[in-house]
């Protein structure tokens, strides 16, 4: 049996899509197949050399589903045919894909198989960075540069969850207008790594908690000037493709400042499930009962990805743009 999947390769300065037909893949030990209803898009999946997609032979597309188990491997307990999950997993804009059930969970009746699929990534990398490693209170104030991304988006949902106050940055009157009525508290109107004194002023000079940087090396510096006493800076993104930025070291030294990172890339596999357990803890409550929508900014059909791209690629969403495969 076979089935349509999109291929990624990094070429120079592009990743080139290319669509297959291929095989449906055979669950192994611990892994469920699911029958892709919606995959999401995001944007460190189309960042040549420095994203997933890296020089060499292309791979299947893709890392987040939502979709129906269809059967499961050895060892796996705990799902169903016909379930309704979601998760991270490698090739998932295909018609079928393979998950690991550590990272299975299951999707709550009121989302829409696209609501499903805009949740994993971002929310488990919100989760690593507000509540693993930001340790975010209520009433404390967060930072998220860049905040109309999918990233930025679900920062804002969770952190106001949680009861924090937030200040987000974008190039966009109209983002930042939109994303006040998800509970964004002070909007920014920039491109540029110059809003560290409306933070100080927004937050009686103190600064801001936690900045969530998912911009990239252009707004380290400026990150760094906006936080607080006891301040916690998150590298999550490099859309600038600036890999690098000076620190002020007595700033760091003097107000005890936290810097630290967020990725996958060289954890094991027991060490991601740990995020989705402490996302299915902390956050996934509050998306089953309605306290955070995801945020769908735009649904694509599944052959046109390479216009989802282009989408994405001009900087005009609001959330999660994502794959439906219905």
């Amino acid at each position: 049996m076979n089935m349509r999947s999109w291929w990624a390769q990094s070429a120079g300065s592009a990743v080139l899509l290319e669509s297959r037909e291929v095989a449906v893949p055979e669950p192994g030990p611990g892994q469920i197949l699911l029958r892709v209803r919606a995959a999401g898009l995001n944007r460190g999946e189309f960042i040549p050399a420095q994203g997933p997609v890296k020089p060499g032979a292309a791979k299947p597309a893709g890392n987040e589903a939502a979709g129906e188990v269809l059967r499961a491997g050895s060892g796996v307990s705990g799902f169903r045919p016909g379930e309704r999950v979601m998760g991270r997993c490698a090739g998932a804009f295909a018609e079928f894909a393979l998950m690991d059930t550590r990272e299975a969970m299951v999707v709550p009746p009121r989302l829409s198989w696209e609501e499903a699929a805009a949740v994993p990534l971002v929310f488990m990398v919100t989760h690593d960075m507000l509540i693993a490693q930001g340790r975010l209170r209520a009433g404390e104030w967060l930072l998220v540069t860049g905040v109309s991304s999918g990233v930025g988006v679900a920062s804002l949902q969770a952190a106001k969850a949680l009861g924090a106050k937030v200040i987000g940055t974008s190039g966009s009157v109209e983002k930042i207008e939109r994303l006040k009525a998800a509970g964004l508290d002070l909007g920014i109107c920039t491109r540029r790594a110059d809003f560290a004194p409306a933070v100080l002023e927004a937050t009686a000079g103190r600064g801001a908690n936690l900045a969530v940087n998912a911009v990239g090396g252009s707004m380290f510096a400026e990150c760094l000037r906006a936080l607080a006493f006891e301040g916690r800076l998150a590298i999550v993104g490099y859309v600038d493709g600036a890999l690098s930025s000076e620190i002020d070291l007595e700033a760091l030294h003097a107000k005890r400042l936290t810097i630290f990172g967020v990725s996958n890339k060289l954890r094991s596999p027991e060490q991601r499930a740990s995020t989705v357990r402490g996302f299915a803890n902390d956050l996934l409550p509050a998306i089953a009962d309605g306290r955070i929508q995801p945020l769908v900014d735009r649904v694509f059909a599944f052959a046109d990805l390479q216009k989802a791209k282009a989408y994405m690629d001009s900087d005009a969403q609001v959330g999660k743009i994502v794959l439906s495969l219905r």
